[in-house]
């Protein structure tokens, strides 16, 4: 690496270099459907749900506006609303918590599995009230929850289950999709995930017909026919032109996963032996690294020395979901949601993304485990 190289920002997440390799072809799709006025549930949305439904092992895709409306849609399909009770993870993003109060429903926040990050589901069933009427789990990072368990304890309960695999495109358990375990799973397709649109999208999977037809509804106004208003419905549709992004991003999505694993095994041999603790890796699942995420006790000094040397690190998720304004009342199971909150403490996200080169992920592993040795050598001192 020469020295140039050596001074050149590595960001957290590249989406121009992505960008830029796909450009015309998204150009040529997105001009057939300025051609022909295609805008609102144009035939790419039908196309891009028919193959993402393939992709992830289900019978049917509906494309939605985001991530979160794709939740709160799939709840409402559920006829799952106020008086009802959700059980979820308490260390994702603030719109799957959202998505449930959206629906008039209470979150009740479930903790960590300390190794994967993920729902600790040996809680649930500590969690299930006479009000619970469905599991959320999130495949946080990347790693697939333990959907085996969940839906054993779902079936023994009479409960619906609802994946949020907004960061999971592709993930797998035991050879399975995520998103094709419970009644729904949920994707968004926001411009830094692993299958990302030029903008705002999302989606819902399912192998229910009736609960497709649901949710075809709730998101066009309860509409079949223009007019005819069946149902309340809303306007969250998948936009025309992001669907012809989705599908040029289709046919590149498997090797790009193939090169975020490459990343992150790069990343495990350059910092094997340190003192930070790496993302586990179930051997029966398919992590598809959305971020990879370590920890450390002296987050943020080792934020600032990577700053400086121009390599961004981010922090996903800072706060466990029970401590925002909207969720402090909230249920937490056990009272405080004692790992999240130390997780969250610790983690942080290094650069990740299917383009990053070998010399990248040295040079990002190479600066870790300096600034993580002098953090050493100095508690040693004191």
């Amino acid at each position: 690496m020469d020295a140039e190289e050596k001074h050149q920002p590595i960001p957290l997440v590249d989406l121009k270099t992505q960008s830029r390799a796909i450009k015309a072809d998204v150009l040529r799709r997105m001009e057939d459907v300025m051609d022909n006025a295609r805008y609102i549930l144009g035939k790419e949305v039908a196309d891009f749900e028919h193959q993402f439904a393939e992709y992830c092992g289900a019978n049917v895709c509906v494309g939605m506006a985001n991530g979160t409306e794709a939740i709160h849609m799939a709840l409402r399909a559920l006829d799952i609303g106020p008086g009802d009770e959700v059980i979820t993870a308490g260390n994702s993003f603030a719109a799957t918590a959202f998505a449930i109060a959206y629906a008039g429903a209470q979150a009740v926040f479930v903790d960590i599995d300390p190794d994967d990050f993920n729902i600790d589901t040996s809680l649930i069933e500590s969690a299930i009230s006479e009000k619970t009427k469905a599991i959320l789990p999130v495949h946080l990072f990347g790693q697939p929850a333990r959907m085996k368990e969940i839906m054993e304890i779902a079936r023994k309960h009479d409960l619906r289950v609802i994946e949020d695999a907004a960061q999971a495109h592709g993930a797998e358990l035991e050879g399975q999709r995520c998103g094709s375990f419970g009644d729904i799973g949920c994707f968004s397709f926001y411009p830094g995930k692993n299958l990302g649109a030029f903008g705002d999208g999302g989606a819902v999977v399912t192998n229910d017909p009736e609960l497709a037809e649901r949710l075809r509804l709730l998101r066009n106004y309860g509409q079949k026919q223009k007019n005819q208003h069946e149902s309340l419905g809303f306007n969250c549709r998948l936009d025309t032109l992001q669907a012809c992004v989705l599908l040029a991003k289709m046919q590149h999505i498997e090797k790009w996963t193939e090169q975020r694993r490459q990343v992150a095994q790069w990343y495990r041999d350059e910092l094997v032996g340190s003192e930070l603790l790496l993302p586990h890796a179930h051997t029966d699942s398919r992590h598809v690294y959305h971020l990879f995420v370590i920890r450390t006790r002296n987050r943020e000094r080792l934020m600032a020395s990577l700053a400086e040397q121009n390599i961004h690190a981010g922090i996903h998720y800072p706060n466990p979901l029970s401590t925002a304004g909207s969720f402090q009342d909230a249920p937490t199971i056990p009272m405080g949601l004692p790992v999240c909150t130390e997780v969250a403490r610790e983690i942080v996200s290094l650069p990740m993304y299917p383009e990053m080169t070998h010399e990248q992920v040295k040079r990002v592993g190479h600066a870790v485990c300096q600034i993580v040795q002098s953090q050493e050598m100095s508690s040693e001192l004191v």
